[in-house]
């Protein structure tokens, strides 16, 4: 028989809480919806009014996985959705997570939770700035981490503050709050400050996806920036051998790392983050510390700095 709880007045259907999805630790279902519960608050803070895709792996991560925009079959009448017109689409529509009955609902379904950069009401145009490193084997996240911190300088030199956390898979996310910017623009600016990064640590960075050139080097990806694209939310557990999360790191934290253990983050340690240091992506949320492209965009970071 089928669990039905109350949340918050909405009656939700449970099932197979007791289901191993992580085999690695015996990480159940009902841990996962646990989990969920436990980072609510901040979960739903930085998906806010953001259509959500979602990556479901119902039978955990070494079954079938499937990503999919459109509400899946059996959507609650109550959960809220916004149109999202695609070009494939016109009439397509995505759900929007804005409260905990809507986030256990879709716990429930064993999803990866993924938002775009801009919110419901300004399709296109953007709200944050994404930098995904993903390293090339050999190369692990202690390279990523090399690389962000160079980021992090040049996007101060710009007057942009980014937070940081990790992919919950390889990698980290790069990330900052900005003034409302079509995405074409945050885009463009993007994908020079990636090409400069190449120029100038050309024995760690790529900014191109093909899989030739990055052994050994870091990929700076900026192209979840386009209107279309999708990053792993703050917080979402991630359809990996274990139930590790995308979670914010501090900087120090980043310049610290010596290891990639260091920076892996399991269902169980992130509770106990938050409860000691916070949300540390809650600047992203600060509507006094967005940020505005400087110039023309991409003009300064398409430059190779001179010397001091």
């Amino acid at each position: 028989m089928t669990p039905i709880t109350m949340v918050e007045g909405r009656r939700i259907s449970l099932s197979n809480l007791d289901k191993v999805l992580y085999p690695e630790t015996r990480f159940t279902k009902g841990e996962v919806l646990h989990y969920y519960a436990t980072v609510a608050t901040a979960l739903l803070a930085h998906i806010h009014d953001r259509p959500v895709s979602f990556l479901r792996y119902p039978d955990g991560p070494e079954g079938q996985l499937f990503f999919t925009k459109n509400p899946p079959p059996g959507t609650p009448a109550w959960v809220k959705t916004a149109a999202v017109p695609r070009s494939d689409d016109p009439s397509a529509e995505q759900v929007v997570v804005c409260d905990l009955p809507s986030l256990m609902w879709a716990a429930n379904l064993v999803v990866e939770f993924h938002t775009p950069q801009w919110t419901a009401g300004s399709p296109a145009v953007a709200d944050r700035l994404i930098l995904d490193l993903d390293p090339g084997a050999p190369a692990t996240v202690v390279e990523c981490c090399a690389v962000a911190g160079w980021l992090r300088e040049r996007l101060a030199a710009d007057g942009l503050e980014a937070c940081a956390k990790t992919s919950g898979a390889k990698g980290l996310h790069l990330s900052v709050p900005l003034e409302p910017t079509p995405s074409e623009r945050v885009s463009a600016y993007a994908k020079a400050l990636a090409q400069e990064a190449e120029r100038e640590l050309p024995e760690l960075v790529v900014h191109r996806m093909a899989k030739a050139l990055r052994p050994g080097k870091v990929f700076v990806d900026h192209s979840q920036n386009a209107a279309a694209k999708t990053t792993a939310a703050p917080y979402t557990l991630r359809a990996r051998a274990r139930p590790t999360v995308s979670a914010p790191v501090s900087w120090a934290e980043v310049e610290d790392c010596r290891t990639p253990s260091d920076l892996v983050f399991l269902a169980d340690d992130v509770p106990p983050r938050l409860e000691r240091d916070g949300d540390l992506w809650a600047p992203l949320l600060d509507p006094d510390r967005t940020h505005r492209l400087p110039g023309r965009a991409g003009s300064r970071a398409s430059r190779r700095r001179g010397p001091p």
